[in-house]
Order: structure tokens, then sequence, then C-alpha cells
């Protein structure tokens, strides 16, 4: 075959794959117009590198089966302990004004506020690992764990063999860890160490057979919860990983300030039935018999569980933000440390900023993904311009997800701002109204603006235009990040 018959059939083959591959995004109907886009323009100007990328990344989705398995646990879940979701009525708990963003809360996997609960905002790392430990070390009946990162250090070790003494006392402990965040871990002999003692284990999304995993889905689709539950009386919920603040897999961005929460009542419950269902899934185990205390405190405040993932609708969680968002009067403190919103959130921030809501946001100075931080910087101008607060914390990656508005209501778990969160991650967060709670949480977020350098719009007008350039250029391609 001559060099010119070889570069026209190289050149034929290029074109039928560029028609495939954009037949097929125009045909996703879940795909953005900007999404779609970023896809062009990686298909046409790298076009091996965007084939490839395509194949691996561009679809969201765990498949067919997946999805029918999520369903098939959730309405299991529901049939079981349908009083433990909780029902339309709690939202009559809820002030007026908050009332639309908590009903939206519950359309995305069916829990509703439920009264009688109780929080104790921690103190800081070390106390949430002597708390959870200690915990751990009076649990009766079970002890159910997950975390997407848990690593072999001070802290994943202390978890680890507080499990491992409940286990052999007889208590049942199960553990998840994810397949990728935890690599290390699960291949590690305290991990073997667990399972022999008694402790039973599964693992998120295997890495197991890399493979099928990229024939049929996409090996960065994680499970990026941190729950835990005790006895079915105690949940913790936050952004803190089975990991210490000095974080040795990232040492050079610590520490790592995250935030974590103790959680008493029926919102336990949910928090319980949430991690049932990631159970079922990583293991096909159906949890028969799960202890649901539902013991409201007199006096205790509304919350629901928000459970978020690939196997939800699309779009689930930006949509949740924009609500809550479009609910403040008077104030929005948001912190989490990757910050790539989708146009619903952006608009939002910008909506409330105008219409005169302080706006504070608070993002690590110094990334641990330096897309992330571009892509960050982008939307900088619009917001200042609106009349948002922008604050980059200093001392380690600021590492909490925190949102509080009007000093009355607060979400707290494991989703950040950012595409990977909306479309990738399975996530888990409690919306509360308590104006109490918050106040610690908003405490909490003002502590960080000390520690933080105040962003204003002259500094962003006065960045050199590469650097604009190549903000602009990260952001747009974003979506396929």
């Amino acid at each position: 075959m001559s060099m010119d018959t070889l570069t026209a059939a190289l050149g034929v083959l290029h074109g039928l794959a560029v028609v495939s591959f954009t037949i097929r995004i125009l045909l996703r109907d879940d795909l953005s117009p900007p999404a779609r886009l970023a896809w062009f323009i990686a298909l046409i100007l790298l076009p091996l590198f965007g084939f490839l990328a395509y194949f691996l990344f561009g679809e969201v989705d765990l498949g067919h089966r997946a999805r029918k398995r999520h369903e098939a646990i959730f309405n299991l879940i529901r049939t079981r302990a349908p009083a433990h979701m909780g029902d339309p009525s709690g939202l009559d708990l809820i002030d007026r004004d908050f009332r639309p963003a908590f009903a939206y809360a519950a359309s995305i996997n069916g829990f509703y506020p439920v009264p009688g609960n109780r929080a104790e905002l921690l103190p800081g790392p070390e106390d949430f690992l002597d708390r959870v430990v200690a915990d751990i070390d009076l649990a009766e009946e079970h002890v159910h764990v997950l975390f997407y990162i848990w690593l072999e250090d001070s802290t994943g070790r202390a978890i680890a063999r507080a499990l491992i003494r409940a286990a052999e006392r007889g208590v049942t402990c199960r553990a998840i860890a994810d397949g990728l965040g935890s690599r290390h871990l699960i291949r590690s002999a305290l991990w073997a160490e667990m399972k022999a003692a008694g402790v039973q284990l599964a693992v998120a999304f295997p890495l197991s057979n890399l493979l099928r995993t990229m024939m049929t889905s996409r090996i960065d689709l994680r499970n990026h919860r941190k729950i835990t539950v005790i006895d079915g009386r105690v949940t913790y919920c936050g952004s803190q990983n089975s990991a210490d603040p000095a974080f040795l897999v990232k040492a050079r961005f610590a520490p790592w300030v995250d935030i974590m929460a103790r959680f008493t009542g029926p919102v336990v419950d949910q928090n319980q039935m949430l991690f049932a269902s990631d159970w079922m899934q990583a293991t096909g185990e159906v949890l028969d018999g799960l202890k649901l205390v539902g013991d409201p405190a007199p006096g205790g405040f509304p919350a629901q569980v928000i459970g978020d993932g690939p196997t939800e609708r699309r779009g689930a969680t930006p949509q949740l933000f924009a609500s809550l968002i479009g609910c403040a009067r008077h104030e929005v403190i948001l912190t989490t440390p990757y910050f790539v919103p989708d146009t619903t959130v952006f608009e939002a921030l910008g909506a409330a900023a105008w219409r005169g809501v302080r706006v504070v946001l608070i993002f690590p100075r110094k990334n641990d993904s330096w897309i992330v931080a571009s892509a960050s910087r982008s939307y900088y101008r619009r917001l200042l311009e609106a009349g948002c607060e922008i604050h980059e914390y200093r001392d380690g990656l600021l590492h909490a997800k925190t949102l509080t508005v009007d000093g009355k209501i607060s979400l707290i778990g494991s989703s950040n701002l950012d595409l990977r969160s909306f479309d990738l991650n399975y996530e888990n967060n409690i919306l509360l109204q308590d104006s109490a709670m918050t106040r610690a949480i908003r405490e909490r977020q003002e502590s960080y603006l000390p520690k933080s350098e105040p962003v204003d719009l002259e500094t962003v007008l006065r960045w050199p235009f590469y650097r604009r350039i190549w903000n602009n250029v990260v952001a747009t391609v974003g979506p396929i990040l």
C-alpha cells in the first residue's frame, strides 16, 4: 500500500470517527451545550486524544444493569422502612421561605425532613477521631463505616483497630472503602487483619477489572461518601476522610481543613439506609433486620439526608444548591475546596448577590488540582461584579463543604461545587433547619476568614492577559475534565 493510499485511508477513518462521535454527542439529551462544545473542540483539535478521552470518560453512566439494581435497592428500602424515610408532612416543620428547597431535596431520593434531631459540631480532626473511636468502642450491635479515602496513617489505623476490637467482642461491623480513593489500604495487611478479625468488608467500584470497567462504564465514577453509623443511634457527617490532616498522599497541600458533625435522632436512620444502599450495591447482600431506632429528641430540629450519585437523575445536586441559594433573603456563606459550578449554580450565586443578599465564597488559595484552581478563577470576575465576596484560604487546603443560609439552615456533607460531585460521585449530605447548629457552622466558616486573602475586582482585572486566557481555556474544556 502506497503512502498516499494509507494517508487517504487514515483520513477516511478519521472522518468516520468524527462523524460517529459527533452523532453520539448530539444524540445525548443529558449533555449541556457547553459540554457538547467542549467535546467537539477536543475531537477536532486533538483527534486521537479526544476519541480516547470520550471513550474513557465521555459517558456518565454505570449502565442499565446498575441503574435497575439501584432502583430495586431503593424500592426495597422504601418498602421495608417507609416511616423512617419521612413523608411530605415533614415539610410543615420547615419555615415557609425554605420549604421549596427542602421539598426539592426530598425529590432526589425520597428522604423528607424528620423532627427531633440534635447535632454537635466537632472542634477539629483530633476530636472527630476521639469521638468516633469512643463511639465504636461503646457499640453493642453494629458499626457501619464508609470512606472514599481511607489511609493507613494514624487516623486510618485507629478507626480500623476500633472496628477490629468491636468485631472481636461480637459487634457486627461493616466497612466500605472506595476502590480508587482507598486502593492502598485495600491491598494492605491492615485490611487483611480487619477481615480476619470478622469485620465485613466491601469495595465500592473496585479496580480489579479495568478493561471491563472501561468498556461498560468509566473508571472515575467513585463513591465519595463519608458515612459512619453506630448502633443506629449516632451518625457522623462531613468532609473528613479516614485520614490525618497531614494527608500524606498530598502532603505539600496540608493541612487538610475539614468539618465534621455528630448527629443523633431520626436522621441517623436515613443515613443508615443510605449506607445500606451502598452496601447492597457493592455486595449484592440484602440487609434484613437493619436496626432503625427513629428516636426523636424533644425540642430537636428537622433534618434530612440527601444521597446523590450517577444513578440518580442528572443535575440533582446543582439544582439543590441553586434552590437553597434562591431561598436566601439576607446571607449565603459557602465553603468548598473545588469550585467549578455549572450554569445553574453560577447564575444562582450571581442573582442572589445582585438582589442584595450577602454572598461569601471561601475557597483554598492553593489547590491540589491545578485544573480546578484555574477553572475556578475564570468565574471570579463576574461573581465579584455581582457583589459576591471571595476569600482564598491560605493555611492549608480548605476541604470543608458547607453552606449556610440566613443563619437558619445548613448543608454539610461530602459534595463539592464541581462537575465531579455533580455528575460522577456518590455523595452524602445532611440538610437541616436549626439556628443554633447553623450558628456553629457559620462561626466555623467565619473563622476561616482571618486566615484568608480577600480577592477584589481590581486584583482580578490586573491579572495578566495570559493568565486570564489560560483560566478561560481550562474552564471551556472543564465539562470534559
